[in-house]
């Protein structure tokens, strides 16, 4: 059975499950042994602004929400110092904040995330997709090398050095 699956722009009664899906996430990055999450970033705040300016997108799996991340055009200033290169200086999708809900862990839902933030990017004739992660992020690092995302470099992010990635879209 097929199931839809739909990527949306969050709204603000969604808040609720969003931050229950994050703090999921949080509590599985804590698990994991990693320091990505752990000193109260994201927290209900962040949810609420990414929602207020437009940047909160939820994927839905036959109308539940399954997925969140915060799709922000053009703009992280962390991005302007990178240590290394990017592969473009064009239009740019940021991917922030992917968390999934434990009910749909373990389901490829991040792969298929990333295909719709693809399509988003493409649709709205923008140049390329740009993601960063934490080093002990063994999962996202494993779907970005999947999905043909290429390694850039590093930048400062929330307290510390990310790796940064870079698929060129259009």
């Amino acid at each position: 059975m097929n199931s839809e699956i739909k990527l949306r722009k969050a709204e603000i009664e969604d808040r609720d499950i969003i931050w229950n899906i994050l703090q999921q996430a949080i509590e599985r990055r804590r698990k994991d042994g990693s320091t990505q999450w752990q000193q109260g970033y994201p927290n209900l705040d962040t949810v609420e602004s990414d929602i207020a300016k437009g940047f909160g997108y939820v994927m839905t799996v036959d109308g539940e929400i399954a997925v969140y991340a915060a799709l922000i055009l053009n703009d992280e200033p962390a991005y302007s110092t990178i240590e290394g290169a990017w592969l473009s200086n064009g239009e740019f999708v940021v991917v922030h904040r992917v968390a999934v809900d434990e009910k749909f862990a373990g389901q490829g839902m991040v792969k298929k995330l990333f295909d719709h933030i693809e399509e988003f990017t493409k649709s709205h004739g923008i140049q390329s997709v740009k993601v960063d992660t934490n080093y002990d992020n063994i999962a996202m690092l494993k779907i970005l090398e999947s999905k043909g995302y290429s390694y850039c470099g590093e930048v400062f992010l929330a307290g510390g050095m990310r790796k940064a990635f870079e698929k060129i879209i259009i």
